[in-house]
């Protein structure tokens, strides 16, 4: 009721100063803008209606397919405010997870009593030419899949290399530099340190600190509509369109078993250095759309096991690698097919990182963009060690 009553209140806000609103389409999100041009604020809301079916696939034997489950589900509900304060160079981002699989958390013990409500609430201050520094909880510089808005997806959901790999939100400061070099070739340069244990924690830095170094190029100019962060070419580059980038991320001493993600190993565990490096590229051309990664983790001495003081193990970090490659083509009249290949290997045995191929068939419907949507996609989940899998999900998006 609390949230309602926050977004019922900025659309008062609005209503009651028409002289300052402007007329916007739908997706645009509610605005307003101070009489005196200081302050800044665009309001908007969407929502992720799922349906999820799964088999299991056994023996690995596609004739024997059985053990049908399935899901109807609020994937995904947010409130999101953004614009800016005093100064156009300076502005902000607070964003709101309000579904019950948003809220959702590892206790009380790392979290206190509230929910795991905030998902970036951060200031970014452009102070000096093309350099920005952000301060906050944010999402960090990895995977390009990740930083692709779940509002923006080429598929139902991001592949198992981003469930695995990713490096998701923390809170932290990042240090940013954009430029234009001659004509059209963009470099964006990115460096971040983190508390390293993830967001919305209440209890002090359990480990070490997190780096984040990334670089990234377009060497044939800027996409449509910040389009290297968006799923599928719903604005359709009439010129070929190419980002590249490479990220390195250091968990110092991680406290939990994915770095700033995963459960948490225990206080008297002798935690170790993690490191994820990601490789990604984005590209575009008249409805065409190819998106690639990959991902490595490691440990310094390459074991994923965690001992105590006492030598006993008490846990153990989730890594290996994986590879994702999809790619999709937009029709004119906007339904867009698209083909989805990933691959996760683990780094010692069965229990790490889960070693399975994923083959998955996706088509969508975009009648505003990503703003109103539907989408569905069908996959087959081979596994090396288990028996194999079959999922069929639709979901309908709507973003006002």
């Amino acid at each position: 009721m609390k949230h309602f009553l926050l977004f019922a209140f900025v659309i008062l806000i609005g209503l009651s100063t028409k002289a300052q609103m402007q007329d916007y389409s739908f997706g645009d999100g509610l605005r307003y803008t101070a009489e005196d041009s200081t302050f800044g604020i665009k309001a908007s809301f969407r929502f992720q209606t799922l349906f999820a079916g799964n088999w299991r696939v056994s023996n690995d034997d596609f004739y024997d397919i059985g053990q049908f489950q399935s899901n109807f589900l609020i994937r995904r509900a947010r409130l999101k405010f953004n614009g800016f304060a005093y100064s156009p160079k300076l502005t902000y981002k607070v964003e709101l997870g309000l579904s019950n699989r948003d809220l959702d958390h590892g206790g009380a013990t790392y979290y206190g009593e509230g929910g795991n409500l905030v998902l970036d609430a951060y200031l970014k201050w452009n102070f000096y030419k093309g350099f920005s520094i952000k301060a906050g909880q944010f999402k960090l510089a990895g995977n390009r899949e990740r930083l692709v808005s779940s509002a923006n997806m080429q598929f139902v959901d991001r592949s198992a290399l981003n469930s695995i790999f990713t490096l998701d939100r923390d809170i932290g400061a990042s240090l940013h530099y954009d430029k234009i070099l001659g004509k059209q070739f963009g470099l964006y340069l990115t460096a971040s340190l983190t508390q390293g244990d993830g967001r919305n924690l209440i209890t002090g830095n359990r480990g070490g600190y997190q780096t984040t170094l990334k670089a990234e190029i377009m060497p044939f100019g800027e996409f449509m509509k910040k389009g290297a962060y968006v799923g599928g070419d719903v604005y359709r580059e009439q010129k070929p369109k190419l980002a590249f980038a490479v990220a390195l991320d250091k968990n110092g001493k991680a406290s939990r078993t994915r770095g700033n993600r995963g459960n948490f190993l225990p206080l008297d565990a002798q935690f170790k250095d993690l490191y994820t490096g990601f490789v990604d590229f984005m590209f575009k051309y008249k409805g065409i759309s190819v998106m690639g990664e990959y991902a490595l983790r490691r440990t310094r001495d390459n074991n994923r096991n965690v001992i105590d003081q006492m030598g006993i193990p008490t846990g153990f970090y989730e890594f290996g690698s994986a590879i994702n490659l999809q790619a999709g083509y937009l029709f004119k009249n906007n339904y867009e097919i698209a083909a989805r290949y990933t691959q996760t290997s683990s780094s010692s045995d069965v229990y790490s990182a889960p070693s399975r191929t994923y083959y998955t068939l996706g088509a969508s419907k975009y009648i505003e963009n990503h703003s109103l949507k539907v989408q569905t996609d069908v996959g087959y989940i081979q596994d090396r060690y288990f028996d194999d899998g079959l999922t069929w999900r639709v979901q309908i998006e709507i973003g006002f």
